[in-house]
């Protein structure tokens, strides 16, 4: 059985940002969204250059080792971001978060920085596969806070890691793809503000990916969009 994933992307600056610097990557094995942060216009760029170097991955060929590959792309990216703060002090501060998922034979890599999310949509149960790096997240596993009240915490965008030129830890798993199995990639523009609940319903409603993820960013502007959004669908299938 030869799998493949197949993938739709949407993307809004949302009713208060002037500009979007959130950055996405649809191929043909990868799928990548990148959330900019340090202001215009060095949040974007950096989402740009992560996006961009890591979409070199898409026109290799497959090692089989795809959550390697993944890391040692991101760890170049890094490494650019470094230098493009180096050249112009404005940009310092700049960097992005990442989630991204790459297809490897039978077996999905899903690696993530930061508070972007990647879930998974299997047999009708919805699961979050990638955790927060952030200052809120922290003190939910500690017990301080519930995810309720994470969720509404004037503190809930503080990352504690990004790419930003220095030092950080990915996080990544493997997961055995099935036929079926839907993805969700997102921003924190989509999860800050639309409830798990409403995102899984969505997903369940809404076969046609294009269709689906132009509603998930619908659901966030209804919610007032104070945030860039950017979303990928992506369905595994056989081919």
């Amino acid at each position: 059985m030869t799998l493949a994933v197949r993938a739709v992307a949407a993307t809004d600056q949302g009713l208060v940002r002037s500009n979007n610097e959130d950055a996405v990557f649809v191929g043909n094995r990868l799928f990548v969204v990148a959330d900019g942060m340090g202001g215009l216009p060095a949040g974007e760029l950096a989402s740009d250059i992560l996006v961009q170097t890591l979409g070199e991955v898409d026109q290799k060929p497959d090692t089989g080792e795809p959550l390697q590959d993944l890391i040692e792309a991101l760890q170049l990216a890094n490494k650019q971001i470094e230098k493009a703060v180096a050249d112009d002090d404005a940009r310092d501060g700049m960097g992005t978060t990442v989630t991204a998922l790459l297809l490897s034979g039978e077996r999905l890599a899903a690696l993530n920085v930061g508070d972007s999310r990647c879930y998974l949509l299997r047999d009708g149960e919805f699961q979050q596969l990638t955790r927060d790096d952030t200052y809120v997240q922290a003190l939910v596993d500690q017990g301080v806070l519930t995810p309720d009240d994470a969720r509404r915490h004037p503190q809930r965008a503080l990352v504690t890691q990004a790419v930003q030129g220095g030092p950080f830890r990915p996080a990544g798993r493997m997961i055995p793809a099935r036929v079926g199995d839907r993805y969700l990639l997102c921003s924190d523009g989509l999860s800050d503000y639309v409830e798990d609940a409403v995102i899984a319903q969505t997903l369940r409603d809404n076969p046609d990916r294009r269709t689906c993820a132009a509603e998930l960013v619908n659901r966030t502007l209804e919610n007032g969009a104070p945030d860039n959004v950017t979303v990928i669908v992506a369905d595994v299938v056989e081919v």
